[in-house]
């Protein structure tokens, strides 16, 4: 015991010394940065050679003194739509006699945006000069200039404006978002609540996330404190670098922050300076490859988007892709989740010619294609495991029993489809078999099927009739996979039940 408690005394004794060198060693890492703010990194290698690495942390002073002045306030007026103004304290009874009904009221709203060229073009959020009359934008000297919108796109919440100040203006650089890691430093600049020029420091939470904002979200995770005021403003890297735009906040969360992939805005800026954006399209409905897809499907992984429907004389029907394709590539970058392709074809200029990676069969395919004009949100996204029939499930009997030939032992029953059942589904043919009973906690249930679906393939055989169902189940019997196209709410989906 004795020997232990001496033992533990020299090591924190000599832990002294180690530890004032460690800081010395900081110190002159930080003195060594001059007016440069970036981390020194210093540490050792490991027997993978990536290293355990020390940063660090960067002179914050130097960057906000440097970035500042590219950064903007944004104040917007805008004419609510008309309603009869209501009272803080409730509804009042004389609020009809003493207002005027159904009066216009001018609102206002403070947001933040960065100049990104001299000559005074400035980017920011979309619902920041969303139904504005009037945009001033202050700049870092004080000086205020009305703005005007050049072109905004509500889907990806980007907006780029411009004021007329000369073309000495102080601007941003821009950085490249897809290098950004995970722990890394980053600088938020904006006016949040007014404030103007608040400098907030973080690091980078998460890349990647859906926030359920739009059809192609892709945001980037902050800790950086952002409140409101902020949107529009910019989140830098350590390099003084423009990495993001901030854009959105969990009000129940703190230090929840998101900010929009510089990458997105910069594809885009193009297109928003002529006022108008216009999207690519491949004219696909795509879904994600589930763990139970990937094994009905033999592929190796959950990597891919998985094709459900080709849209008739599309850029996809052209250029040969079929449902059932597993799509892993698209014009040289690997597609691993279905959120990655709908923003990738978006953000692909119309007229482009690429390349399209698809398995099929097993086998690697490469398609050449013309990507094409997206008419409205033209490639949608099967889930309909989350939805309910939107029209009526008719059914011959109101409670049919399940019987062994109409695939009970998978937990459902199916029926013929009627001419009087497609009329009132809307269904051009009556090809396939309608599922009408689905048994509360079979596998049926579990894999996501529900009554009223329309069953038109099964392993990629197509059903015509009961008759074609039951010999398909009893044949996908041996392997315990099945593998079925359903119709649903308009649309087909691929579900798969594994025994």
């Amino acid at each position: 015991m004795k020997f232990k408690r001496n033992r533990f005394f020299r090591s924190r004794y000599f832990a002294f010394p180690a530890a004032a060198l460690l800081m010395g060693t900081m110190f002159f890492f930080a003195a060594s940065m001059g007016d440069t703010a970036s981390a020194k990194i210093f540490g050792e290698t490991d027997e993978s050679g990536e290293g355990v690495k020390y940063i660090t942390l960067p002179d914050f002073t130097i960057l906000a003194k440097k970035l500042t002045p590219a950064v903007v306030n944004i104040s917007t007026k805008s004419v609510s739509p008309l309603s009869n103004p209501s009272s803080p304290y409730g509804r009042s009874p004389f609020g009809d006699f003493f207002n005027s009904p159904r009066s216009p009221r001018e609102t206002k709203s403070l947001g933040s945006g960065f100049i990104i060229s001299s000559d005074g073009y400035i980017f920011t959020n979309n619902h920041v000069i969303k139904n504005a009359t009037e945009i001033k934008v202050t700049l870092h000297n004080e000086k205020s200039y009305n703005a005007r919108v050049i072109g905004s796109d509500p889907k990806t919440d980007l907006a780029l404006i411009k004021i007329e100040a000369g073309n000495g203006l102080p601007t941003v650089t821009m950085g490249d978002s897809d290098d950004l890691r995970v722990g890394e430093w980053v600088l938020a600049i904006g006016n949040p609540f007014g404030l103007e020029e608040t400098v907030t420091a973080g690091i980078v939470s998460a890349k990647g996330r859906v926030i359920g904002s739009g059809p192609y979200d892709d945001f980037i995770q902050t800790d950086a404190s952002i409140n409101p005021g902020n949107s529009g403003g910019p989140l830098f890297n350590v390099k003084g670098e423009v990495i993001g735009i901030n854009t959105a906040i969990i009000n129940r969360g703190q230090g929840i922050g998101f900010a929009i992939p510089i990458n997105m805005a910069r594809s885009l800026y193009p297109q928003l300076k002529k006022g108008k954006v216009i999207r690519g399209w491949l004219g696909v409905v795509i879904q994600e490859i589930t763990p139970e897809l990937a094994k009905s499907l033999n592929l190796p992984n959950t990597n891919g988007v998985l094709i459900s429907e080709v849209m008739s004389s599309s850029p996809a029907e052209r250029a040969g892709l079929k449902r059932g394709d597993v799509i892993i590539e698209f014009n040289g970058k690997r597609i691993k989740k279905m959120k990655e392709l709908p923003a990738t074809v978006a953000m692909t200029p119309v007229g482009s010619k690429v390349n399209i990676k698809v398995l099929r069969d097993g086998n690697e395919r490469i398609f050449p294609l013309t990507v094409g004009k997206m008419p409205a949100e033209s490639m949608r996204a099967s889930k309909p495991w989350n939805e309910t029939p939107s029209t009526p499930s008719p059914s011959p009997s109101p409670s049919p029993s399940p019987s062994p030939e109409s695939g009970s032992q998978l937990g459902l029953t199916v029926e013929p489809i009627t001419p009087n059942i497609a009329k009132l589904l809307g269904l051009k043919e009556t090809s396939g078999v309608i599922v009408t009973y689905v048994e509360k906690g079979g596998l049926a249930e579990k894999a996501g099927i529900i009554k009223g679906d329309i069953i038109r393939e099964l392993n990629h055989n197509k059903i015509a009739d009961v008759n074609d169902f039951k010999s398909e189940v009893s044949r996908a019997g041996s392997t315990g996979r099945y593998l079925f196209l359903i119709w649903r709410n308009g649309a087909t989906v691929y579900i798969a039940l594994n025994k």
